[in-house]
């Protein structure tokens, strides 16, 4: 989509002049985006806010609140007000960062016309809107089960607490992302045509939706493995007209364990006009598969030539999830994306640097100064050699400095945060168990100063005894509610959370509590 930006304009200059005169709160993508987990039934307007219930209620007399929820809607007041919603906070944290920072909100806003932006700020803040753009999940089945995931997004992360139970003593983390299975991430109905939310998805589709939305993504799990992304697949090869002009864009791993799903990829990518991939990578070999379990680097890279050579692709993307254990290798891993970039031009990745907040205590925020400062300035050499200040874009160059930028002032992951000794003691917990139940070696893999920090954490470790017994029974834990409503909020990430870790003297970053 192209941008409606004004010649010579910088991305400041943008958000000064399209979106702070309507609010300073204001970001489009409350009303034209969604993150839709279809499989549950949750929401966000993206991927930074908790994602909320979809009530069934809203469902029976309108299908298009599977994203016009009274939630999002309330939000849109809000922003309208020039009131920050709290569970927007990762873009306020950006901003109040200062130094001319721009947030994911104006990014998520100059993907869409000016028209549409004026249109939302004009509208009544209960109306029902038409997206128009869309990332959807179908399922949380996936073969990997990264560091900083768990069961709600995998299920080979169901599988490890399955197999050994929650991990114990941790104490940072109130989401409770490691100790059981997500029984509320399980789909809403066995079969997809009884599933209520993808019911309404389908019926929205057929009524507008199709016709009207520049672009769907369909995120997981791992998508390819299921049977809804391959229906969606169909749609295209049998609409080639109603989809000519709509951006089709799906998540891979692109490290299928059935190397036939990808060759059906390449197959399918043929009937599609205008495909995009997005994989995700934030770190080099044996710090890549350390962080991302299940991955093989190698066979990723491989296929990430054959897609590029064989496939239909438009364009190609790569999502960097920014945590404590990228920082080793980022550079180099940048470096690598630049010689692919160097062999297919345009195609090639692009690449988006994404920060990690929760778990909390695997957030780069959490490292001591001392080994933010040795990073940051890794990057920063790097950033201003010559061959990527003339190879990366602006958008790319605007989130490399912001990441060096976040290592040198952010001092915590988010409001409500845990104090600092209890994120260092989960840190060493936490990965002293992942070592054993994945047959790994932290110290191994990151020797360095990580490492050498990483030796002088005391915590609450299980024996490699304890670890490994198979348990019978998973104990699961009440998380009933809704996290992101205004009510329950806080002014924070995280209502599970009582003690304070946010440091207002020297950061004062974040987002206010709205009444």
């Amino acid at each position: 989509m192209p941008r409606q930006w004004n010649k010579g304009e910088t991305l400041e200059q943008y958000k000064e002049r399209m979106i702070d005169s309507i609010s300073e709160s204001y970001c489009a993508a409350k009303w034209y985006n969604a993150t839709i987990w279809l499989g549950h039934g949750q929401t966000a307007s993206c991927h930074h806010p908790p994602g909320h219930w979809i009530p069934l209620e809203e469902l029976k007399d309108n299908y298009t609140a599977i994203h016009n929820t009274k939630h999002k809607k309330l939000m849109r007041k809000y922003m309208q007000e020039g009131k920050r919603p709290a569970e927007c906070e990762y873009c306020w944290k950006v901003e109040d960062m200062g130094k001319g920072h721009v947030s994911d909100r104006t990014f998520k806003t100059e993907i869409f016309k000016d028209e549409d932006i004026h249109k939302s700020a004009e509208m009544p803040w209960d109306e029902n809107v038409m997206l128009r753009t869309l990332e959807i999940s179908f399922d949380r089945a996936c073969n990997f089960s990264c560091s900083y995931c768990n069961p709600a997004f995998s299920t080979a992360w169901v599988k490890d607490i399955n197999t050994y139970g929650g991990y114990e003593n941790i104490q940072s983390d109130g989401r409770g992302h490691f100790v059981d299975t997500a029984e509320w991430a399980k789909p809403a109905a066995k079969h997809e045509e009884d599933n209520p939310y993808i019911q309404a998805f389908h019926k929205w589709w057929e009524n507008g939706l199709a016709d009207n939305l520049e672009e769907i993504r369909i995120t997981g799990g791992e998508p390819i493995m299921h049977k809804g992304t391959w229906k969606m697949f169909d749609w295209f090869e049998q609409n080639p007209d109603r989809g000519r002009n709509m951006r089709f864009a799906i998540n891979s791993n692109l490290c299928p364990t059935k190397p036939k799903l990808l060759e059906r990829l390449i197959e399918k990518s043929w009937f599609i006009p205008n495909l995009e991939i997005y994989t995700s990578m934030e770190a080099t070999k044996d710090q890549a598969e350390y962080i991302r379990d299940g991955l093989d680097y190698d066979y990723w890279k491989e296929n990430i030539h054959t897609v590029l050579k064989k496939g239909n692709i438009h364009k190609m993307h790569m999502m960097m999830t920014i945590n404590s254990l990228c920082l080793t290798t980022i550079t180099e891993f940048m470096d690598e994306m630049l010689e692919i970039r160097d062999e297919y031009g345009q195609r090639a990745p692009s690449m988006t640097l994404n920060i990690l907040r929760f778990p909390s205590f695997q957030s780069a925020a959490i490292l001591p100064e001392h080994i933010k400062t040795f990073y940051k300035d890794k990057l920063y050499r790097w950033f201003n050699s010559p061959r990527p200040q003339m190879m990366l874009h602006d958008g790319e160059k605007a989130s490399v400095q912001r990441l060096i930028d976040y290592l040198d002032i952010v001092k915590t992951p988010h409001k409500n945060t845990a104090e600092t000794p209890k994120l260092y003691h989960d840190f060493k917990t936490f990965f002293e168990q992942y070592d054993v139940r994945r047959n790994k070696d932290f110290k191994e893999t990151f020797k360095g100063p990580i490492a050498d920090w990483y030796e002088t954490l005391q915590a609450d470790i299980p024996t490699k005894e304890d670890i490994l017994i198979k348990k019978d029974t998973i104990k699961i834990y009440n998380r009933a509610g809704d996290p992101a409503t205004t009510e329950s909020y806080e002014g924070g990430d995280d209502v599970h959370e009582k003690v304070g870790g946010w440091d207002t003297k020297n950061d004062a970053l974040g987002g206010v509590k709205v009444e």
